[in-house]
């Protein structure tokens, strides 16, 4: 049995609209996004980018990418995402790499989230393969 999806949530600022519903309310992808983000940032993960999808491909509607210092940091960060996505969204989350830690991918559903050793993260390079090489960073980095 799948919990239905959040209800939308008014948007505090609508200068920035973009990936919001018309209506003045936000998606529940944007709701999700919203809270991969702010746990990133509260986890002190690295080079945060988000890149929309939406309309471009059915695996999830933004791919989150960041990196960590190191495999412990990795781990951390992809362990708290998933517990603050439950208490948030009462959605479980699938991760895969969690034994080893240099690439942690966290399936969200509509945001699947990709963290990175460094190292790992320049090698494999999923930026460039999305063409967003010089994507914008997120969460209002610069």
């Amino acid at each position: 049995m799948t919990l239905p999806d959040p209800l939308p949530t008014r948007i505090a600022s609508p200068a920035n609209d973009v990936g919001h519903l018309s209506n003045g309310f936000e998606s529940p992808a944007d709701h999700l996004l919203g809270i991969v983000l702010q746990s990133l940032d509260d986890d002190q993960a690295q080079d945060v980018v988000s890149i929309p999808l939406a309309g471009k491909s059915s695996i999830a509607d933004h791919i989150v990418i960041a990196s960590g210092r190191s495999s412990r940091q990795v781990a951390a960060i992809a362990q708290k995402l998933a517990e603050r996505i439950k208490e948030a969204t009462g959605r479980h989350v699938r991760i895969e790499g969690l034994p080893v830690a240099d690439w942690v991918l966290i399936d969200a559903g509509d945001v699947v989230v990709h963290v990175f050793r460094p190292e790992v993260r320049s090698f494999y390079n999923l930026e460039r393969m999305w063409g967003f090489s010089d994507a914008p960073l997120a969460a209002g980095e610069a």
